[in-house]
């Protein structure tokens, strides 16, 4: 496996962030489609197929969300329990779940200081990441 930076850790899974979205559009474009084109008999079929369109649009979507907020509240739990293990102390309540999540990067050494800094400028999530000296690897994480 390629080592993990900046410029690569992002991931893209092609089944589900390609094939499945594309799928699903066509799904949608098709069904508004042949609910155009549906004689009056076939308008309620041809309208229940545009309603699983959209539930299948829905469920993609809300699958993804609910997935990656499981994700961070694991993700701040653990750079919490980090930053105690390393001061002693509860990290900083100015931290936004955001830049928690970009501070799991940083490497043993440089992430105390980094949590302070990025409390005290308010630093985004880019901005946090750009500044790691040392990248700590996330391979968990779709």
């Amino acid at each position: 496996m390629q080592q993990q930076n900046f410029k690569n850790h992002s991931r893209l899974v092609g089944g589900w962030h390609g094939l499945t979205f594309f799928s699903m559009l066509a799904l949608l474009i098709g069904s508004f489609v042949n609910l155009f084109h549906a004689a009056k008999e076939n308008l309620y079929s041809a309208s229940l197929l545009c309603l699983c369109a959209f539930i299948f649009l829905f469920l993609f979507a809300y699958v993804r969300i609910f997935a990656l907020k499981a994700q961070d509240r694991a993700i701040r739990a653990e750079e919490s329990l980090r930053y105690f293990i390393l001061t002693g102390k509860a990290i900083d309540s100015r931290l936004r779940i955001g830049q928690i999540i970009a501070l799991r990067f940083a490497s043993n050494d440089e992430f105390v200081a980094l949590c302070n800094r990025a409390a005290t400028e308010n630093l985004s999530n880019k901005a946090i990441k750009e500044s790691i000296q040392n990248w700590k690897a996330d391979y968990y994480r779709v």
